[in-house]
């Protein structure tokens, strides 16, 4: 199991099938805020549900694809981020996440952004990563802008969120421009 640490009390561990009902549980318990601009809360619905995403995480690692953290402040699992479609040719990747409710504003999620992306440009040899979101979604547009991502562009209507297209907002960062 890869284990980053982030600093004195968060840490980055990636999800085993034990975690999965301390991820579900998250998600459970933060359906409501969650929801509002991540489709697939709606479909995960039973520990199950996390336990299959851990597996299908699991087998992308093995094929280099993509993996998934839990982001862990002091012990407690309180949410997940990921580095997935990973194009080993173009040497990029995509960075998506999500934060339990009562953990929301603490800077729990910047600060292991910036674990990970570090991790990937020094030890996976990434040249880039991309971080997308819907376009409404000011709090995880604060993640990217607070890293000094370069915004790219809009992809309009390149999302289904609850039955309406939404635009999607692609921010960019180099290996070259990364402030270690």
């Amino acid at each position: 199991m890869l284990e980053i640490k982030v600093n004195d009390t968060i840490s980055l561990k990636q999800l085993q099938p034990e975690h999965a009902p301390m991820v579900f549980g998250q998600i459970h318990t933060s359906r409501k805020t969650l929801r509002r601009f991540l489709p697939w809360v709606d479909y995960n619905t039973h520990e199950e549900h996390s336990y299959r995403f851990i597996q299908l995480m699991q087998r992308k690692a093995d094929d280099q694809e993509a993996i998934a953290f839990g982001m862990w402040e002091n012990k407690t699992l309180c949410g997940v981020l990921d580095l997935h479609n990973w194009d080993h040719q173009l040497q990029k990747a995509e960075i998506g996440y999500w934060i339990g409710e009562e953990y929301q504003g603490k800077g729990i999620v910047s600060a292991s952004c910036r674990a990970l992306i570090t991790f990937a440009f020094k030890n996976l040899r990434l040249n880039k990563i991309e971080i997308r979101f819907i376009l409404q979604n000011e709090r995880s547009a604060m993640i990217p802008i607070k890293l000094g991502f370069t915004k790219e562009g809009t992809l309009r209507h390149s999302a289904k969120l609850h039955g309406q297209y939404v635009d999607t907002v692609v921010m960019g960062m180099l290996k070259a421009d990364w402030k270690y």
